[in-house]
């Protein structure tokens, strides 16, 4: 019983496929690194010689909280609202005589909004959008530029 087992190994895969694919991607990245210098960093040169962006002048008003009782039938009780417009330098004065007039606009369009509205997850931009309409119907034209929302809690 000399006979030999003969046990058989399966054939080992090439690795120069391997070697030869990292070779090139490093040869690529410090070609990269060689050639495209400056790529990620603007020149200072370039930085410096830019103007400074020109802000259009203008100021804000501060309009007071505004609270809403919503139905009974909503699972939230009332809507706290308070918002901020965007005036054109010169303005503020004749807009801040106005303020009783936007708080009834902005009141009346608020109790008349559907409490299921209030689940849409684009509300903020709908609300924004007609209270704008509205208040720049009340003022004129080119008097407000934004209605900046800074607190809306259903509670």
């Amino acid at each position: 019983m000399t006979e030999a087992i003969a046990t058989e190994h399966p054939p080992k895969s090439s690795k120069l496929p391997l070697i030869i694919g990292l070779v090139l991607a490093l040869v690529g990245g410090a070609a990269g690194f060689l050639f495209l210098p400056g790529l990620l960093e603007a020149p200072h040169e370039e930085a410096d010689s830019l103007p400074a962006p020109v802000l259009s002048s203008h100021g804000f008003l501060e309009l007071d909280p505004i609270l809403v009782s919503l139905g009974p039938m909503s699972a939230s009780r009332q809507l706290k609202f308070h918002a901020q417009l965007e005036v054109t330098e010169g303005m503020e004065a004749e807009v801040s005589a106005q303020i009783p007039r936007i708080i009834d606009v902005m009141n009346t369009y608020l109790r008349a909004v559907q409490t299921s509205d209030f689940e849409d997850p684009t509300i903020l931009y709908k609300l924004r959008a007609q209270l704008l309409r509205r208040i720049q119907i009340v003022l004129g034209e080119g008097r407000v530029r934004d209605l900046l929302i800074m607190e809306f809690i259903l509670n």
